[in-house]
């Protein structure tokens, strides 16, 4: 793939009239109610061992707006209607290639409400973006410049629990060049008390945006909680509070993610990482909202992608690995180390470790290592038998 080709997603803010919210408040109903009509659909035929494809979802779609039950679905535009059979496809073939779950349908108020629009549904000129079936154009804040000369293949508009309305343009952008090739390689060792430790023996301390909300969040939550559930009006005012403080503590965390990852790839061309299952370590009771608060998930996203983008290496280990007991110095193994154990002494060589910095270097050591063996991104570890410690595990419990 060519860097002039790549394709990213400028997000902005924007205020809709009364009549444009009324118009989108509808297309995202409809969205939702064509997304859960083909999804049931499917779903019938796959009890029967039968398949629908996006084409035959496609035809009921343009049966279903001749029927007097469901004739309002041509007041909206047929485009974002579509986007969501496509969108529904690709759910599909996800869960068929066993890359995501068995699609769930959309709940009206916990679903995300938005709207896809592609070049044929929207207009762009000027700097000003007009929908289909909107006569003005939206009230976007830009927050920052197009790449110059950009003219967005799609358009996605939605509005979030606290009741931001935001439109996002896929352009491609022509400066996202990769960065001239660098010596430097890192290692990274993630955690609770310091958010990062990097094998330079750097500390990157965790801001802990949900705690220093926690209070405000807590009382909100109170005063929801003691809203009556037929209390319409009120009852969207306080969840409406709710949202907004989540979308306070999110926006936070992302923008401070954002600002690592871009300095990590900007200074360093291979970053090791652990190979970490986030989705099972929030299990664990006592470290749920504080493995959350850090968005180890989120990280490695951002890191992975701006690595893509920039022409950097981004090497996960394998999460079996000792990386905490192993002593960088001499290789010697440690039988036991506890959480509460911060530093510690080699009995082989007599170096004193901090836990994080030993953890963050042997991590870096072992990533370049399967990377010059041709390892792969995730190296197992291999029992004597020859098996994967994961594959083993899963073989024990076996009957």
């Amino acid at each position: 793939m060519t860097t002039s080709h790549v394709k990213r997603a400028f997000k902005y803010r924007f205020y809709p009239s009364d009549a444009q919210a009324v118009e989108l408040s509808r297309t995202f109903g409809c969205v939702r109610k064509v997304y859960n009509l083909a999804l049931a659909a499917r779903t019938e035929a796959w009890a029967r061992q039968e398949r629908v494809n996006y084409n035959q979802t496609s035809a009921m779609l343009t049966a279903w707006k001749k029927t007097e039950e469901l004739a309002y679905l041509n007041g909206v535009s047929a485009v974002p209607l579509q986007q969501a059979l496509r969108h529904l496809q690709a759910a599909f073939a996800n869960f068929f290639g066993k890359h995501a779950k068995y699609p769930r349908f959309k709940s009206r108020k916990r679903s995300r409400k938005s709207a896809e629009y592609t070049t044929s549904a929207f207009r762009f000129r000027d700097g000003r973006l007009t929908l289909a079936k909107m006569v003005e154009p939206l009230d976007i804040v830009w927050s920052r410049p197009l790449p110059e000369g950009a003219s967005p293949s799609t358009v996605t508009v939605s509005q979030d629990a606290a009741g931001r309305w935001f439109v996002s343009l896929l352009c491609e952008d022509p400066s996202v060049q990769p960065l001239p090739a660098a010596d430097a390689a890192v290692g990274i060792d993630v955690g609770l008390d310091h958010l990062l430790t990097l094998s330079t023996g750097e500390k990157v301390s965790n801001p802990r945006h949900e705690r220093r909300d926690r209070a405000r969040l807590a009382k909100a939550q109170r005063q929801l909680a003691r809203k009556a559930q037929g209390d319409g009006a009120n009852r969207a005012k306080a969840r409406r509070k709710v949202a907004k403080i989540y979308a306070r503590i999110s926006d936070r965390r992302r923008d401070r993610l954002h600002k690592l990852t871009t300095r990590l790839v900007r200074e360093n061309q291979t970053i090791v990482i652990e190979d970490l299952t986030v989705r099972n370590m929030v299990k664990n009771r006592r470290l749920a909202r504080a493995i959350s608060d850090a968005a180890w998930s989120d990280f490695r996203c951002l890191l992975e992608y701006k690595a893509g983008w920039y022409g950097r290496d981004v090497i996960a280990v394998d999460r079996w690995f000792p990386s905490s007991r192993l002593c960088s110095g001499c290789g010697a193994l440690r039988d036991k180390l506890p959480l509460n154990v911060r530093t510690w002494t080699c009995d082989g060589c007599g170096t004193t470790h901090d836990r994080d910095v030993n953890a963050a270097k042997n991590i870096l050591a072992v990533g370049l290592t399967a990377s010059v063996c041709g390892a792969g991104v995730r190296p197992q570890r291999k029992t004597p038998g020859g098996q994967s410690a994961m594959k083993q595990k899963h073989l024990q419990r076996e009957p």
